[in-house]
Parts: C-alpha cells; sequence; structure tokens
C-alpha cells in the first residue's frame, strides 16, 4: 500500500482549522487563543525539528548518538515534572526524583522490551528505540508528575493531620500512607483509562499511525498490545518509586514532618 504524501500546503489548511479556533476562543472571550496559537507554533517547530534529528539519527544508527538522544529526552522530561509541581522540594529534588524515577522505569522497560520482545537487530535500533522510549517517558512523566502533585499538596494542606497521627505514636510510613496511595491512583489512572477504552472508544495514536502509514491492521493491533503493556509497567513502578522517595523526603531522621522542605511554585 503506498503512503499518501502531505505537503507543506496541505498542513496549512490543517493549521487554518487551529487558527479558526483561536478566533472563536477570542470573540467569546476564553482568554486561551494566544496560548493555543503558541501551542499550535510550537507543536509544528518542535517537530519539525526532531523530524531532521531523527533522520539524522537513523543515517547514523550509533549506540552513542541513541543513548544522547536518550538522555536528553529524560532530562526535559524530568524538568516538566519539576514544572507542573504546585509544591516543589527544595534543592532540586523535584527534578532529581522525577528523573531518577523515569531513568529506573522507563529506560529499563524499553531495553527489556528491545531485547528480549521486539529482538531488532542492533538491539539499539533508533527506528524501534527511539520510539518506544519516546512513549514510554511521556506517558510516565505524566504518571510521575500526577503522583507527586497529588503526594506534595495533600501533605502541604493536611499538615496537621499528618502531625496529629506522628505524635499518637504512628511511624512516618502510618502517618502518610494514605496519601501515598491517593497519589499512586492519582498516577495510574490515566493509563488505566486509556487501556479501558483503547479500541472501544478510541483508537490509540500508534495503531493509528502504523495503519495510516500502510502497515496491516493486525500487525499494528499487536505492536500498539505491546505498547500500551509497556507503557503501564512504565507509569506504575515510575510512580511507585517517585512517590516512595518524595514521601520519605518530607520526613527527617526523626521522622518529623519536614514541610520546609517543600515550596510554593508561585511565590
Amino acid at each position: 500500500m503506498n503512503v499518501i504524501a502531505l505537503s507543506w500546503w496541505q498542513l496549512m489548511m490543517a493549521a487554518g482549522l487551529v487558527i479558526a479556533l483561536a478566533l472563536c476562543t477570542f470573540l467569546a472571550r476564553l482568554g486561551v487563543g494566544r496560548s493555543l496559537l503558541i501551542a499550535a507554533a510550537r507543536t509544528a517547530i518542535q517537530l519539525a525539528l526532531v523530524g531532521l534529528v531523527l533522520e539524522t539519527l537513523f543515517a547514523v544508527g550509533s549506540l552513542h548518538w541513541v543513548a544522547l538522544m536518550g538522555l536528553v529526552m529524560l532530562l526535559l522530561a524530568g524538568r516538566e515534572v519539576m514544572a507542573r509541581q504546585s509544591y516543589r522540594l527544595r534543592g532540586g529534588w523535584s527534578f532529581g526524583i522525577g528523573t531518577l524515577s523515569m531513568f529506573v522505569s522507563a529506560f529499563s522497560v524499553t531495553v527489556l522490551t528491545l531485547v528480549a520482545v521486539i529482538g531488532p537487530e542492533p538491539w539499539y535500533a533508533p527506528q524501534y528505540a527511539i520510539p518506544l522510549l519516546g512513549m514510554l517517558l511521556g506517558n510516565t512523566m505524566t504518571g510521575v508528575a500526577l503522583g507527586l502533585e497529588r503526594l506534595t499538596e495533600s501533605a502541604w494542606r493536611a499538615r496537621d493531620e499528618i502531625e496529629n497521627r506522628l505524635m499518637l505514636g504512628q511511624t512516618w510510613q502510618q502517618a502518610c500512607s494514605g496519601f501515598r496511595r491517593n497519589a499512586m491512583r492519582a498516577g495510574l489512572t490515566p493509563i488505566i483509562n486509556s487501556m479501558a477504552a483503547a479500541g472501544i472508544v478510541s483508537l490509540p495514536g500508534m495503531m493509528t499511525g502504523q495503519i495510516l502509514a500502510g502497515t496491516a491492521p493486525a500487525l499494528a493491533v499487536k505492536y500498539q498490545i505491546l505498547i500500551m503493556f509497556t507503557i503501564a509497567a512504565g507509569t506504575g513502578f515510575g510512580t511507585f518509586v517517585a512517590v516512595s522517595i518524595a514521601a520519605r523526603r518530607l520526613f527527617d531522621g526523626r521522622e518529623r514532618l519536614r514541610l520546609d522542605r517543600l515550596y510554593p511554585a508561585k511565590q
């Protein structure tokens, strides 16, 4: 099956829909028209640049360049996790915890999938490694960000309850156990909803892209199932690691709640 090539003027027609939407939001006085246009422009520019980088990377195919690309993606994802927090841990801990948890989960699941499941030759073939890592990092980033946001905000707002529990003799794990569970649930909810609705409410993006590119639907389905399962594993393990480390950071060695280690992002 031949893939229908898209020209730039055809993309401009699609961009016209976004411009029309921005105009409607302006007329409705929603106050998001400028943000919508900036986001659309960033999407076009960023994806165009990524396309150029990937074409070069696919041509080179070196492990060092693939690893460097993965490292850059990881650091940018860690920054996004930190930027989404209403209450951040001081000393760069929000960035560090988010980055570490995504490295432990997304990178390990990606390598395992490449080596043991897909098996490309070589195993780090950028055609498989970069898209897989990108999807895992993107979804794990969302789960980790939601988990940390729920944990730190809950600790900030319920500090009196936590301190009362500590004074009654509970350990720090017991005093914040409910908040940790809620934070982990918040991180896992998006991927659970995505898996529950896949194929019924919506066709996932990767599957749709493969079908549009001419891949047989049966093969596209297999890849999408693989991706959904690996994303669920990466998101779950990443959220567990991030929430566990952040929860411990909220208490000192004498098991006292240390909210001075948190600060509002807008201050």
